[in-house]
């Protein structure tokens, strides 16, 4: 799960809000440059980090995880490997805290943009249904304190849950979705926008209608916007599912960074977070 949203961030880091073009098409044939940021290809952002501080923090707390102990990782993943990709006031923002208390006491988490449901596929590993949202949420408020924030975190999470646990059908994922989460989930069309409740929208509409996950992952660069959260929460969600072919490139693999939280740091907690599903 980490290295499929690993690989969407790190694709779609090429494309977000910069259109593929001539030297850079959506081929999936290797990790492109932004034309303007100056990530290096293969490189992931903050999506990435923040699904993996989430997933340290259920590794070691489990459904008794607190909002503080998910600021403690917040904190802790930003501070061991400072990366490019967080939002400029956010990334001065973890800058200048000192620990988990001054991030709380300074924080103003009335926001409704996807950063909760960007990090919210991990928590959909939970066996009960109801922890998957109480935890969803409790991670939300601590960044997202909005209805937009928590729900898009809450149906990211859900939507993760539903194919890992095999509950049904990906076209019956909308539906899902909307008898536990207040909100309409699919379909998605244009460019995604900043708001969180887009993003899991336009992911939803990427799982349900294609059949692989590099099929997800094109269309997910195809809405344009801001991609490589699409791309993230959608191939996290689909990486569990039975009806969607594992063939995304093996380049996107291969090349993907694995430097101290790279590509083998993440397959070794990913193999940790899913025996909490029994994966």
């Amino acid at each position: 799960m980490l290295v499929e949203i690993a690989i969407g961030d790190a694709y779609g880091a090429g494309f977000e809000y910069a259109a593929p073009g001539p030297g850079r098409p959506n081929d999936l044939a290797r990790y492109y440059p932004h034309p303007r940021h100056g990530i290096a290809p293969g490189c992931y952002t903050d999506d990435t980090q923040m699904s993996l501080a989430v997933a340290e923090t259920l590794l070691e707390h489990g459904t008794a995880a607190t909002p503080l102990q998910f600021i403690e990782k917040f904190v802790l993943a930003f501070k061991r490997d400072p990366r490019e990709g967080y939002a400029s006031r956010f990334w001065a923002f973890l800058k200048s805290v000192r620990d988990a208390a001054d991030f709380a006491a300074r924080i103003s988490p009335a926001s409704a943009k996807s950063g909760a449901a960007m990090r919210a596929c991990p928590i959909g590993v939970l066996p009960a249904i109801e922890d998957v949202l109480l935890v969803a949420e409790r991670q939300a408020q601590t960044t997202h304190d909005t209805a937009g924030g928590i729900h898009s975190a809450q149906a990211t999470a859900l939507a993760t849950h539903y194919f890992l646990y095999g509950l049904g059908k990906r076209a019956d994922l909308p539906h899902f979705l909307q008898a536990h989460v207040a909100g309409i989930w699919s379909p998605h069309r244009g460019e995604v926008g900043a708001e969180g409740v887009v993003a899991i929208r336009a992911a939803v509409t990427a799982v349900i209608a294609e059949d692989s996950l590099s099929g997800i992952l094109r269309r997910s660069v195809d809405f344009g916007g801001d991609v490589d959260t699409v791309a993230a929460i959608a191939l996290g969600i689909a990486c569990g599912s039975v009806e969607h072919a594992r063939d995304l490139p093996p380049v996107l693999y291969e090349t993907l960074e694995d430097g101290p939280y790279g590509m083998t740091y993440l397959r070794d907690l990913d193999a940790c977070l899913l025996a909490l599903a029994g994966r």
